[in-house]
């Protein structure tokens, strides 16, 4: 089995462990979040490294998934992504053995697929996002880097969703939308029509 470090100790990590433990491929080697955090424990793992100890992890280590959580704004998640990529880090795609993704898809590295959500044919998820529990990603879809399809959001074929968009929980997207970069869409909004960049669409 593979070791994995973990970036970010807050809800979302614990969502990531259970993903990860539930696939089997990889195990935690290190959980990393602020000093202040060091020992507090995580579904049974602990916070045993800050940021400083980022370049001796990867090293050592290599793989990482950026656990940290994303509401709204995806820029600490992208900043994270960045500096363990110069140091070297590799990102491998996490996929609940109770999800399903495709084999006609495309994922980036580093995206997680979440408990009984659905990544369809010819669908591309781009790098560092996540498809929460239960987001629907449907044929034809491309997800841009460093998004979150929030738990039960449904993004409809042929739809555009652009770097750093926040989809919140059951909003929907209709076929063919565009949502231009660093958007937010509210939880049960409804989006009907192309979105420009850094709108916010409330539900």
């Amino acid at each position: 089995m593979k070791e994995l470090i973990l970036i970010g100790g807050g809800g979302h990590c614990a969502a990531c462990l259970d993903v990860v433990a539930a696939a089997g491929q990889y195990r935690p080697a290190a959980i990393v979040d602020k000093a202040g955090a060091l020992g507090r424990e995580i579904c049974g793992h602990k916070i045993t490294a800050t940021d400083d100890d980022l370049p001796e992890l990867i090293a050592r280590f290599r793989n990482v998934l950026i656990s940290l959580g994303q509401i709204k704004s995806a820029a600490a998640r992208k900043d994270l992504f960045e500096r363990a990529g110069a140091l070297g880090a590799e990102f491998p795609a996490h996929v609940s053995p109770l999800g399903y993704v495709s084999p006609l898809a495309a994922l980036d590295k580093g995206c997680l697929v979440m408990h009984q959500a659905l990544v369809n044919a010819r669908a591309r998820v781009g790098a560092n996002t996540i498809v929460n529990t239960r987001a629907l990603v449907e044929h034809d879809a491309e997800i841009g880097p460093h998004c979150h399809i929030s738990t039960g959001a449904l993004i409809n074929g042929n739809c555009r969703v652009e770097e750093g968009c926040f989809v919140g929980s059951g909003a929907v997207l209709r076929e063919g939308v565009r949502l231009g970069p660093n958007s937010v869409v509210g939880c049960g909004a409804v989006v009907l029509a192309d979105a420009p960049a850094g709108s916010r669409v409330v539900g």
